[in-house]
């Protein structure tokens, strides 16, 4: 099973597989679990369902972006399930990801807190606000600087909606939208929105090892 799936327009990575997950590299524009509606059941849950018999019928738990692309665990059993949640609940898992921004970051790296909630008004656009939004909280360095463009490492210590998008965006951020954001960004550039979760880490649900899975970002 472990390779690449092809599924409609896009290939999935399937890059591990035991009996209690499955780690896959998601494309940019695939949905990680099913939307609304019959046109929005194209996504990993249901691939990885197809393809595992055995597999329970709620395995995500945790979600990428449609627009962004990179690592994604699901659990195959409900003890695994339980587990995993547990880990991301308490920020036991480490999570990196790459990114390219448009325009010249200032400074080198450091820490971004930032309150933002949903604008229910402009669904799934989240806005800042001090005094009702959760904080999220962003560790950051770059990595390159090609002209016109900075190339970031985010390390998310926290997991809010759209947080890493608008920690680059918003001025009290970075001030630099990410290379194709559509929402926070002017949704132009090469291809995909160039953000990628490229390293994955966590204790294994069976085993309690620590496991580490990474993937290049494809730009």
């Amino acid at each position: 099973m472990p390779g690449r799936h092809d599924i409609g327009d896009f290939t999935l990575d399937i890059v591990h597989r035991d009996d209690a997950i499955v780690v896959v590299n998601k494309p940019s524009g695939l949905l990680a679990v099913p939307g609304r509606g019959p046109d929005k059941q194209t996504c990993v849950v249901n691939v990885v369902r197809a393809l595992v018999t055995q597999c329970i019928a709620q395995p995500a738990v945790h979600r990428l972006d449609l627009d962004t692309s990179g690592l994604l665990v699901l659990a195959l059993t409900s003890e695994a399930h339980r587990q995993l949640s547990d880990q991301f609940a308490r920020h036991q898992v480490e999570k990196v990801y790459e990114a390219v921004l448009a325009g010249s970051v200032v400074g080198e790296s450091g820490t971004i807190e930032l309150p933002f909630r949903l604008d229910p008004d402009r669904r799934p656009y989240q806005v800042y606000d001090p005094v009702h939004g959760k904080v999220g909280i962003t560790q950051w360095r770059v990595l390159a600087r090609p002209p016109g463009f900075t190339r970031v490492e985010f390390r998310p210590l926290t997991g809010r909606t759209h947080q890493l998008r608008l920690h680059a965006a918003d001025p009290r951020g970075l001030g630099c939208p990410i290379v194709g954001d559509r929402l926070y960004g002017t949704g132009t550039g090469p291809g995909q929105l160039q953000l990628h979760a490229r390293l994955l880490a966590f204790l294994h649900p069976v085993t309690g090892a620590r496991v580490v899975f990474t993937a290049p970002p494809p730009f």
